[in-house]
């Protein structure tokens, strides 16, 4: 079914960015996997409306650090946020577009979705290999009443780079001191586990847990709707275990202090409030300052501003979470500004 989708979602861009006009008129950009169903609906609507096509490559989001910086696009998209200095040096802005989260998923039968339950540092341990067997005492104790089996745990990552992965690794980081002086947090590591297997990009990794019996892995939120996958509930930093889904996610980026950071970069991982999901995350966009292409960058403006103003709806249909108001007034004033013109 998810193949299906995003081949679909591929038609429907492609189709956009021919559209009937001149290609000058359409916005280029590339980059992170997680937004680009949210980004074809906003696309598609905005085209019916104003004739301006988007065509996007969803590439992850180290191509699209790499096709914005090799100016081959009129912005990026990275669920990895690049840093203060980093922005300073390449003359960009960030600023976040939209909200989801990232989701331990499973296929151990006979257990529902969220019926079985993980601390951070267990699920540390088990992406570290030192929990192999799903009836380890530490996963039982966790679960009275359940009867996990004596079966292998095979761990299923990301083998390419990937802001799915940043996030990942950057949550495993916050709650474990062994994993963040061992493995640490990137685009990509060196995955530990002595069980484990690689797959390109979110479907790759939902692929992987669906065919491996007794594996564990991480794909993005909407993979796990797509898919009907079965995940494992989490606990968060109040102490309370949580689903996934817009609410948990919109309660983690509720405290979020976006001005805080250089570049809006905000790690919400580990996020305090009894109902946040501990590995929600933003999806962030690089602009130049002084652009090349000025008015198509103003073209870009315009997309994301309606989208702000217009997408809400679309954007819980898709099970993501829009920016508040507040916050995409912030954005405007204080990022968009410093955008030449």
């Amino acid at each position: 079914m998810k193949r299906t989708f995003l081949k679909t979602v591929a038609v429907a861009l492609a189709t956009m960015a021919v559209g009937s006009g001149a290609f000058a008129a359409d916005i280029t950009g590339a980059g992170a996997t997680f937004p680009f169903p949210m980004y074809a609906k906003w696309a598609e609507a905005y085209k019916k409306e104003t004739g301006t096509g988007l065509n996007y490559q969803s590439i992850g989001s180290s191509g699209g650090i790499r096709q914005i910086r090799a100016k081959t696009v009129v912005f990026g998209a990275t669920d990895a946020p690049v840093s203060g200095a980093d922005l300073d040096k390449d003359g960009m802005v960030q600023f976040p577009a939209i909200i989801g989260g990232t989701v331990p998923v499973i296929n151990l039968e006979g257990f529902k979705p969220g019926e079985l339950r993980v601390t951070g540092p267990v699920l540390a341990e088990m992406f570290l290999g030192k929990i192999s067997k799903w009836n380890d005492p530490k996963l039982t104790a966790l679960n009275p009443g359940k009867t996990l089996p004596d079966q292998n745990i095979t761990v299923v990552h990301r083998a390419d780079g990937s802001g799915t992965t940043f996030n990942w690794t950057d949550y495993l980081s916050a709650v474990s001191k062994d994993w963040a002086d061992t493995v640490g947090k990137g685009a990509a590591v060196k995955w530990p586990a002595p069980s484990s297997v690689g797959g390109k990009g979110n479907e790759g990794v939902a692929a992987n847990v669906t065919r491996v019996k007794g594996a564990v892995g991480y794909v993005e939120y909407a993979y796990v709707k797509k898919n009907n996958m079965n995940f494992l509930q989490l606990q968060n930093a109040d102490g309370k275990y949580v689903s996934p889904d817009d609410k948990t996610f919109a309660a983690a980026a509720a405290g979020a202090d976006w001005f805080s950071v250089p570049g809006m970069g905000v790690s919400m991982v580990n996020a305090k409030g009894a109902e946040s999901w501990p590995v929600s995350t933003a999806s962030f966009i690089l602009m130049y300052r002084d652009p090349a292409d000025k008015a198509q960058s103003a073209e870009v403006l315009k997309f994301f501003d309606w989208a702000f103003k217009n997408g809400k709806v679309m954007a819980a249909e898709l099970d993501y979470v829009p920016l508040p108001d507040s916050l995409t007034a912030e954005i405007r004033s204080k990022v968009w500004s410093q955008i030449k013109k």
